[in-house]
């Protein structure tokens, strides 16, 4: 590393802009001459030697000044900007209905953009790997961007002196000269310390300091920004953060998607509570009823019974249970447990669970071989009736019809059809039936037996999302510490006042990051009395 040394004895290191003692601008980075009065001097980062400005020889070199440039951390925010915008043009994956097929849904619902769409990978844009290696981007650029100017500025502040080399206190914005014999430094050193100020002396030369801690400002808002991002990414572990959805069927015990098989619930009673303008409690809301068509929920509740699992871990065995907590999941009340908790988010009424049939003549409906009860949610293959045997050939939950084919829908039995092969006494061939709601329909068109649907029965199905969030108090402090740095450098800022005694008199100068007047304000406080001149703000002398 190539050193400079300023004519005052102070070794700087590559790249400095200013003497880190004196002030004395380094003229070949300064692109200024001893004897150029008009420009000032460049006062960003205090004159500091920064890596990036530096360093361009090795790939490391390379990297580092890439991710260190104001420009390129600005390109990768405004691109996640398009990126995340681009997510919410269509619903992402987790909002669309948990019963449909990703791949399906986008194009019957938004057709061919909606299939372009999937095809991208935009219906899960937020968890892709390229939009989190943006994230990722913009945090490796905050944090080289931070230590590429915060350390050579503490370290530049930190050892700044009164005494000043003159052409650092000529070419500073606020300037001004006094030429007279009866100047009272002691009392303008006096009035700066009234106001707060650090006043600092090196034979005869003054320096006044005030709320350094505002130029730490931006980085403190780096720092929120890092933390925040962390934990954004944090997101993504399974461990620390789950975001998931089951149905359960009233009666029915199922795994907690999300919990890696550790938790189970049972539905209980899903309960539904509509408005009713004829009730007093709700007379209030009578008029907006009254325009309303058919039944609005109220409220729903999930009463359910959380057990937790304690044989997990032993491949293919039957899960043990073991009573954890018995509550109810409400609309804004969730049912917590462990880590977890469960919202109450949704709903299916009246879904099929079982459906009886009988075996009958084609053309008496009263005759009755006999009956058998097919479980919508785990159908047998065959059964036995009597002499006949039936089997299912084909089954579809949801029934619908897609280019002439009956399809299903969904896995969920909302719409319940089946192909029934049904043997009779001594028949090797079978006779053909479809059925389904509202529709019997004799397959060969000679069928001796029919299928009839003597009895159903329904239950509600709720709804629920799965929580969990290790990462939500990371996120809050990461917006903590970023307001505070917002704060920190909006609200103060960042002081020095230099008095330099001249044969003749004396010089003296001011600098600040930001709100030049203000400055000028306190000069001129601290200057009353002292028979020094206040002193010109030489930009807008130039201007």
């Amino acid at each position: 590393m190539n050193e400079i040394t300023c004519e005052c004895g102070h070794v700087n290191p590559e790249g400095t802009v200013l003497c880190e003692s004196c002030g004395k601008p380094v003229e070949k980075n300064q692109h200024i001459d001893g004897n150029d009065q008009k420009e000032l001097l460049n006062m960003r980062y205090d004159g500091s030697a920064r890596r990036s400005k530096t360093y361009n020889r090795t790939i490391i070199d390379k990297i580092w000044n890439f991710f260190s440039s104001v420009k390129v951390g600005v390109w990768l925010i405004f691109l996640t900007v398009i990126a995340s915008a681009v997510g919410t043009i269509l619903p992402q994956e987790m909002y669309i209905p948990q019963n449909v097929d990703p791949s399906t849904h986008y194009r019957d619902q938004y057709g061919m953009f909606g299939q372009i769409y999937y095809q991208l990978g935009f219906h899960d844009l937020f968890s892709s790997w390229w939009y989190m290696l943006l994230i990722a981007m913009i945090g490796i650029s905050i944090i080289i961007a931070s230590i590429d100017r915060f350390f050579p500025l503490y370290k530049t502040l930190k050892r700044q002196k009164p005494k000043r080399h003159e052409l650092f206190m000529k070419k500073q914005r606020i300037f001004g000269e006094t030429v007279r014999d009866d100047i009272d430094t002691e009392l303008f050193k006096q009035n700066l310390k009234k106001r707060r100020y650090k006043v600092t002396e090196e034979n005869g030369h003054l320096l006044a300091e005030k709320n350094r801690f505002a130029r730490w400002g931006p980085y403190v808002n780096h720092i929120g920004l890092i933390v925040f991002l962390l934990g954004a990414l944090l997101r993504f572990v399974p461990a620390l953060y789950v975001d998931d959805f089951i149905w359960v069927r009233e009666g029915e015990t199922a795994l907690i998607n999300g919990t890696d098989g550790q938790f189970y619930i049972k539905n209980e009673a899903f309960t539904l509570e509509t408005y009713d303008k004829d009730n007093p409690e709700d007379a209030r809301f009578k008029e907006a009823l009254e325009n309303q068509e058919g039944a609005i929920p109220k409220t729903f509740r999930t009463d359910a019974v959380i057990y937790e699992r304690t044989n997990q871990g032993v491949t293919g065995a039957e899960p043990e249970l073991k009573e954890l907590k018995e509550g109810a999941a409400t609309m804004n009340n969730p049912l917590k447990f462990d880590d977890y908790a469960l919202y109450q988010a949704s709903y299916q009424l009246d879904e099929f669970k079982e459906m009886s049939f009988k075996i009958h003549d084609k053309d008496d409906d009263e005759t009755n071989y006999g009956e058998f009860t097919v479980d919508l949610t785990a159908p047998a293959s065959e059964y036995k009736v009597g002499d006949y045997r039936v089997e299912i050939a084909n089954y579809f939950p949801d029934y619908e019809m897609e280019n002439g084919e009956p399809v299903s829908a969904s896995k969920y039995p909302r719409n319940p059809a089946f192909v029934f092969h049904v043997y009779p006494p001594g028949e090797a061939e079978p006779e053909t039936s479809f059925l389904g709601i509202g529709a019997n329909i004799d397959a060969g068109g000679d069928n001796q037996y029919k299928l009839g649907l003597t009895a159903f029965d329904v239950r509600d199905v709720t709804g629920l999302t799965v929580k969990k969030d290790h990462t939500l108090w990371l996120i809050a402090l990461g917006g903590a510490i970023f307001m505070i740095g917002v704060i920190q450098g909006m609200y103060w800022n960042h002081r020095r006042i230099w008095l330099q005694p001249r044969e003749d008199g004396v010089w003296v100068s001011g600098h600040t990051n930001k709100n030049w007047y203000a400055l000028r304000m306190e000069i001129d406080k601290a200057i009353d009395g002292t028979n020094i001149e206040s002193p010109k703000d030489q930009y807008e002398m130039k201007s």
